[in-house]
């Protein structure tokens, strides 16, 4: 628990250090929201009174003060664009996005765990071979290129599988539903990470197995069957674990253009429209969340090490 609590703890500068940041970058972008939001309304006078209105004539200083005061009590604002609470439109945004991203993490890190697991047991074999080519080249694919190769397939060309959206525009919205619309962009989405992870699994493997106590094992008569999936495969997981971590980060990230080429309704797509209509609230706030999610996630990931390894938490 000691552990756990210093974990959270460090965890407090890094979001307050993720406020500047997102604060920040937002306030460096060229025009002026006031313009943007009146349109043809926009005469010198509406203008000062609107950035008057909402704080926009303070100090870059006090600006940030007031809105991470509002974050702190809950309130990120609300969408010039859509008349609504930014939370409200995040979270409603953030779940679609996560299912996405979790299915895709959740995929690239079965696939990626296996394939390394098998390649390192086979090392040199035809599995071994097969499997690399295939990494090297997943890696290599773009996601957005691999995105519309896979809707031209098997939604054009095959008519298996939606091409866009996440329900049916008529009659949609129940599990198999989603499950259909989910399958592509899940798949593109995690053609990287499973590269990545498998790569690093099958190193991990081969280091590990290639110790004493694998050897020791192996002369005590355990099957090798056991040998490889009970101890090699489980210390080869306190290495690959903060990877997945990491990955989680950017399958969450990449789930932005993947939204785009798919027209998932997640916060991606909510991002490219908050940012073409200048609508800085939304977009701080939905960047916000994205970020505290990979710092979550990355803190999962080490507590998940450090339960699988003791060691780490001295």
């Amino acid at each position: 628990m000691l552990y756990v609590a210093k974990r959270l703890l460090a965890m407090i500068p890094i979001l307050l250090g993720l406020t500047v940041v997102v604060f920040g970058m937002m306030a460096l972008i060229p025009g002026d929201p006031a313009t943007a939001i009146l349109g043809s309304y926009a005469t010198p006078e509406n203008v000062e009174r609107l950035n008057r209105q909402l704080g926009l004539d303070r100090p870059l200083w006090e600006q940030y003060l007031v809105w991470l005061g509002n974050i702190l009590e809950g309130d990120f604002g609300r969408s010039y664009s859509l008349n609504r609470p930014v939370i409200d439109e995040v979270l409603e945004r953030f779940s679609a996005t996560l299912l996405l991203a979790g299915a895709a993490l959740l995929l690239c890190s079965v696939l990626g765990l296996l394939a390394g697991a098998v390649s390192a047991v086979r090392q040199f074999g035809w599995a071994d071979r097969t499997i690399t080519f295939l990494v090297l080249i997943g890696i290599s694919l773009p996601s957005f290129w691999l995105g519309l190769l896979l809707i031209l397939l098997f939604a054009v060309e095959l008519q298996w599988l939606p091409a866009s959206g996440m329900v049916a525009i008529y009659g949609g919205g129940g599990p198999l539903d989603i499950l259909t619309h989910l399958i592509l962009p899940a798949c593109t989405l995690a053609v990287v990470a499973t590269g990545v992870i498998a790569r690093l699994t099958r190193a991990s493997m081969l280091e590990v197995l290639r110790q004493d106590y694998i050897r020791t094992a192996r002369a005590k008569g355990l099957s090798e069957r056991r040998v490889i999936y009970r101890h090699a495969f489980t210390a080869a997981l306190v290495t690959v674990i903060p990877v997945i971590g990491i990955q989680a980060g950017f399958v969450l990230g990449g789930a932005v253009y993947i939204e785009t080429v798919f027209q998932w309704p997640g916060i991606g797509a909510m991002l490219v429209k908050a940012i073409s209509t200048r609508d800085l609230l939304l977009v701080q706030g939905g960047v916000l969340v994205v970020a505290a999610s990979y710092v979550l996630f990355n803190l999962a990931a080490d507590l998940l090490q450090s339960a699988l390894d003791p060691r780490l938490k001295g």
